[in-house]
């Protein structure tokens, strides 16, 4: 496969790199961000997933996170991956910053134009994988986490591929978004209007279902969180895990909110405890 380096820059002994490449689960030309330490001069390092959120591109982490020096410290690979397909100018794909582009929640869509397209699913858990685990010097073991809509993302990837992830985290996850705004919106435009349809993207409708995969779950959510009450129902996901017995470290912080300060606050927490479970596995 393909790929096009548009950017390389030196960062705590190590390299952050840009690539574009042609998608064949999205038909588009993608961007991904990966953060290469030294240590893979010398042997392959594992990798972990970041999934950001509504409106990000995959230039948010890396600018604004501060996870390169704890990755560089750890030996850990960071790949960033964009929130949708760009470029396609559908009706309606730029109207709203919650649905479109720069809003694909990491879902599969079934609807018309949407399918065709915007599959970020496949994109995330197989094809960018794949191509990463084929160009880059990481072994096949993997992490995953993000932040709001991308929180949402990692869950779900995490709950429904049983092995293929060591660990999973979320910072500020839309944690029940067949029962929010966001979610509601997402959901009926690229899944329709059939909400039995959406229980297959719904982390908590997933953990209360038969499922094979039982990692712990670690989740931050900032308590001044404008998003809180709406959107993000972090006390449904809590609910969940409590009656399926499904392990879970929520830690609701005081005074944080749903930006980047709040995830640089946290994010070498999330750092070490993805390397832990990745050494460990």
């Amino acid at each position: 496969m393909s790929l096009e380096r548009l950017s390389r820059n030196r960062a705590f002994d190590g390299w952050l790199e840009r690539y574009s490449h042609r998608s064949a689960s999205l038909d588009c030309d993608m961007i991904f961000a990966i953060y290469l330490p030294d240590q893979t001069l010398s042997a392959p390092c594992h990798s972990l997933y970041w999934l950001s959120g509504l409106t990000c591109t995959d230039e948010n982490f890396t600018q604004k996170a501060g996870a390169l020096r704890v990755a560089s410290e750890l030996g850990l690979v960071l790949v960033c991956p964009d929130t949708s397909p760009r470029g396609f100018d559908m009706p309606g794909e730029h109207d709203s910053y919650d649905f479109g582009s720069g809003a694909g929640f990491y879902i599969n869509a079934t609807e018309q134009p949407w399918a065709s397209h915007y599959r970020m699913y496949d994109y995330v858990n197989v094809e960018l994988p794949a191509l990463i685990e084929e160009q880059f010097p990481v072994t096949g073991k993997r992490s995953i986490s993000g932040h709001s809509m991308g929180g949402h993302g990692a869950l779900i990837s995490a709950l429904k591929n049983p092995g293929r992830y060591c660990s999973v985290s979320a910072f500020a996850p839309i944690s029940n978004p067949s029962q929010c705004p966001w979610g509601e919106k997402a959901f009926s435009g690229y899944l329709g209007n059939d909400r039995s349809t959406w229980a297959a993207y719904d982390t908590c409708a997933l953990i209360r279902s038969e499922l094979s995969e039982r990692l712990p779950l670690l989740v931050d959510q900032g308590d001044a969180d404008n998003f809180l009450a709406e959107q993000l129902n972090p006390q449904a996901l809590q609910a969940a895990c409590d009656a399926s017995g499904h392990a879970l470290e929520l830690r609701m912080q005081p005074g944080y909110d749903h930006s980047y300060f709040f995830i640089s606050s946290f994010i070498e927490d999330h750092l070490r405890f993805h390397a832990k479970a990745l050494n460990n596995a």
